[in-house]
């Protein structure tokens, strides 16, 4: 069975502005993701950086909904001080305190991929070496169906 670790983003996806045809796309793709996730069909991993950014989403509404499309992780990762380590390691790489941490999750979880929308995240990962592909939603559903 697949694990995929989804960063915020990804769950905001849905609720961004769809009159554009590539938040459409992705917010799609996102929808069917978590569909196959709740069927047991891939496991989706939670994380306690995804519920610290959740928490800092202020739109209550937004902040519910994203919240219920998340609830249905189903194993989590506790941030100890092996993930701040490399999340640290991550940062001299370039990458942003956050993104650092959820690619750190994503690998102690041992996730096959990490989701994210954040093409400046996806353009410098494929630059590094990580223990986790990252990719957008789209491009990876369309590789796995």
């Amino acid at each position: 069975m697949k694990r995929l670790y989804l960063d915020v983003c990804c769950y905001c996806r849905p609720f961004d502005d769809q009159t554009q045809e590539r938040i459409r796309l992705e917010a799609e793709a996102v929808l069917l993701i978590l569909n196959r996730c709740q069927k047991g069909i891939w496991e989706l991993m939670g994380s306690d950086v995804i519920d610290f950014e959740i928490s800092k989403i202020r739109d209550p509404i937004k902040k519910y909904k994203v919240e219920s499309l998340y609830s249905i992780h189903t194993c989590k990762v506790k941030v100890d001080d092996r993930i701040h380590l490399r999340a640290k390691k991550l940062q001299r790489m370039r990458f942003k305190a956050l993104d650092a941490l959820h690619i750190a999750c994503a690998e102690a979880g041992k996730a096959d991929v990490m989701l994210t929308t954040d093409e400046d995240l996806i353009k410098r990962a494929s630059k590094s070496v990580l223990n986790v592909d990252v990719k957008n939603p789209c491009v990876w559903l369309l590789e796995v169906l």
